[in-house]
């Protein structure tokens, strides 16, 4: 198999577009987010598309999007306090064209989902991620044309500009301009004040996401070379078996607590920390629906809360797994408040823009509301659409695992040591045929 790059470009906007500053929010500009994530489409053949180019298509279709989403093809400087500005210089985002002599099969063989094959070849990522934030173009865009007629697109964007909800409204003005649109049917609004501190700061919850915790053992430390990725499958079957484990009070849980409790107690105990040691878990919640009054539409950046949970070892292991979802499910409603939101950004000013706790924590983020795929350029929804890879977030060691879409659940991508793998399977198997069966209860 052969996979062909050119040369990277700069595409700047169509048009010319204001040159000014615009400050970041308090949200935006958290430590935890000053990096690059990558989101990947695979597209399959469309017989109404034949002869076109999607290269050409979508190239210019990201310049006039960025007339409109012009702060995207600035560049991220610092101010004082740590705080981020974007200066609106029209230079560009990072954008390639690249071609694979293989056909959309080749990766989806064991099913489309991460870990994909050939990943470096398909995504244009930004060198050096850990700690490379100025200067560089805040979107790194390429489209992979496919022996089949299919193609892939992938994005690695600066996450301070935006999340998951507000990247899908710019990939879906990117959608919309190709299918012929001459402006989005949503125009973006920054506004960024509006999740920004107040001139009084008030931190109103303990936020124990960035206590500085102590501990020593810590399967996120591993280094990258030493790690296996794989990703386990949670479908009806799978997650009504483990909802069959947990007490009534929890029959009516969603379906993440109870595939992210399982996985946080199976990840501990396959890395095996003291006994002793605070573990930690935190997911990542879009609160848009909190914020009263509403975020005017067309606001794209960060509305994310990261609520934890602080257990021991000890505890999340020798306890069923109703002991995790409970922890989980107490977390995430603490953080479904604006006022946990305006809490954060407070806390952000006041105490010099933290990092999350590294040690022992374990990070889940529900991709499944983002629904990227639908992004469609011409040739329909996307066969897949949603992040690259788990990721070990890089600005604080910390593993994450970016819950995707598959048939009827998840499918959750895990990093760990071989050793530790074969523990987490080992465990994971125990937890759902231990499950009792309908006929047993």
């Amino acid at each position: 198999m052969v996979f062909t790059r050119k040369t990277p470009e700069l595409l700047c906007p169509a048009e010319t577009t204001p040159h000014e500053f615009k400050f970041l929010s308090d949200i935006d500009d958290q430590t935890i987010l000053r990096l690059y994530v990558t989101t990947i489409n695979f597209y399959k053949k469309s017989p109404s598309m034949e002869g076109k180019d999607p290269v050409k298509i979508i190239r210019e279709a990201i310049a006039k999007a960025l007339d409109f989403y012009y702060p995207l093809a600035g560049r991220l400087r610092e101010h004082t306090g740590r705080k981020l500005v974007v200066e609106c210089t029209g230079q560009g985002v990072m954008f390639t064209e690249a071609d694979a002599d293989v056909t959309l099969q080749h990766f989806e063989e064991d099913g489309l989902y991460p870990p994909f094959p050939n990943l470096d070849a398909i995504t244009l990522d930004v060198p050096n991620n850990q700690g490379m934030l100025f200067d560089i173009p805040l979107l790194n865009l390429q489209v992979t044309r496919l022996k089949c007629g299919g193609f892939i697109f992938s994005n690695c964007f600066n996450h301070t500009m935006n999340d998951g909800i507000g990247l899908f409204q710019f990939m879906s003005a990117v959608g919309e301009l190709a299918r012929g649109a001459t402006a989005p049917s949503i125009r973006p609004v920054w506004d960024r004040h509006l999740l920004s501190a107040t001139q009084s700061p008030c931190v109103s919850f303990a936020h124990r996401e960035y206590d500085v915790a102590s501990g020593t053992n810590g399967g996120p430390h591993v280094p990258l070379d030493q790690m296996v990725e794989r990703s386990f499958l949670f479908g009806s079957a799978e997650i009504s078996a483990l909802r069959r484990s947990l007490p009534p009070h929890l029959q009516r849980c969603s379906k993440f607590d109870i595939v992210a409790g399982c996985t946080w107690r199976c990840q501990t105990i396959a890395l095996s920390p003291e006994p002793d040691e605070e573990i930690r878990f935190i997911g990542i919640m879009d609160n848009r629906k909190q914020i009263k009054p509403p975020l005017p539409v067309g606001y794209y950046g960060n509305v994310l809360a990261l609520p934890v949970a602080v257990t021991t070892a000890a505890e999340l292991s020798k306890n069923p797994l109703h002991y995790a979802v409970e922890l989980v499910t107490k977390a995430k409603r603490e953080a479904t408040t604006y006022e946990y939101l305006r809490s954060v950004a407070s806390l952000m000013v006041m105490r010099d823009r933290p990092n999350l706790t590294e040690t022992n924590t374990y990070m889940v983020s529900n991709m499944m509301h983002v629904n990227l795929k639908q992004m469609d350029v011409g040739w329909g929804t996307a066969a897949y659409g949603g992040m690259s890879k788990g990721i070990l977030w890089p600005t604080v060691n910390i593993q994450v695992a970016w819950y995707c879409g598959y048939k009827d659940g998840f499918a959750v991508p895990v990093s760990l040591p071989l050793k530790s793998m074969k523990v987490f399977e080992k465990h994971l198997r125990v937890m759902m045929t231990t499950a009792p069966t309908p006929s047993s209860l």
